[in-house]
């Protein structure tokens, strides 16, 4: 296993009643990044969490995390590793302070003179100081993320493992725990967010893998994950469409209409390079914009399903 990778699988699959839930996965997840975790619900990505942290024993493959393999590692790496898997489970009648100091109480290796500091920087750093003495039966669904993850900060982590954490939050609340985690990265913690929401990832991760029925169809960095500049698409604004695409053809680009836009991808051709040639056939160009290849084009060509691309 590389030192390099805070998680690292090979070959990672679990059969269920004769069903493959994953298969042949096989993941690299560079120490320090924030890496994205995405597929259309039922995809795989829970039960792909569930083994890394040995809740589920695989049944084929291996996994590893900070270096350590899982599930036979799990004493000695876990309490290095935070986690919020499938929603934050707490007991209603406590409330919020009292539900992570009983947790809290359970952790063998949890310093028990300073849980009381630990839990308030908690709290404050999920934005729930306020409600920290409120029982949790009275918190919304968002507020009880924000539990979840103050939760999995209780102690310092090298590594956070988050399932769905924006699930429930409003928008403010969603910027918050973005917030949170770039603040997490930059302080060394390596953050693995599993989401199906397409705009978080672009704007919370530095890398990223692709789940469809249970495989990895793709990783990388984003820039690897939205393909190549040639990809990139030009719109033209002119009242000149059909000599424009008939320019375009000259210069070997494909073009169409759409609305008052002329398209036409570039092919890894310069956009200045193609400006002139339409100004040289006459073409009254009166705007132009360069549209970069789509995060979401490219998983929904990988995965055959749609996205949700805002929270």
């Amino acid at each position: 296993m590389s030192a390099d990778l805070a998680i690292e699988t090979e070959g990672l699959g679990k059969r269920f009643r004769g069903h493959d839930a994953v298969a042949d996965v096989a993941l690299a997840v560079p120490t320090g990044s924030v890496f994205g975790f995405l597929g259309p619900n039922g995809s795989g990505k829970t039960t792909t969490i569930r083994m890394l942290l040995g809740l589920v024993n695989p049944t084929s493959g291996r996994a590893a995390l900070l270096g350590s393999p899982m599930p036979d590692g799990s004493a000695a790496v876990l309490p290095r590793v935070g986690a919020l898997v499938e929603g934050p489970g707490f007991a209603g009648y406590l409330s919020g302070a009292q539900n992570l100091a009983r947790l809290d109480s359970a952790d063998p290796v949890a310093d028990p003179r300073t849980r009381r500091r630990r839990i308030g920087e908690a709290l404050e750093r999920v934005g729930l100081s306020a409600a920290a003495g409120k029982r949790v039966k009275a918190y919304s669904l968002g507020m009880k993320q924000r539990l979840g993850i103050a939760n999995a900060l209780l102690a310092p982590r090298e590594l956070l493992v988050l399932d769905e954490p924006t699930n429930g939050l409003d928008p403010q609340g969603t910027r918050e725990v973005r917030t949170l985690v770039r603040d997490l990265a930059g302080e060394g913690t390596t953050v693995f967010v599993s989401s199906h929401l397409l705009a978080e990832i672009e704007q919370m991760c530095t890398h990223a893998a692709v789940m469809r029925t249970g495989r990895l169809v793709a990783q990388g960095t984003l820039a690897e994950l939205r393909g190549p500049s040639g990809d990139d698409r030009l719109h033209l604004l002119t009242p000149d469409a059909a000599q424009a695409i008939a320019a375009l053809a000259a210069a070997g680009l494909s073009a169409t209409v759409s609305g008052q836009e002329v398209l036409a991808p570039l092919g890894g051709r310069a956009v200045e390079e193609v400006v002139p040639l339409l100004v040289a056939a006459g073409v009254r160009v009166r705007g132009v914009r360069i549209a970069e290849a789509s995060l979401e084009d490219r998983f929904v060509a990988l995965t055959g399903e749609g996205f949700d691309v805002t929270p």
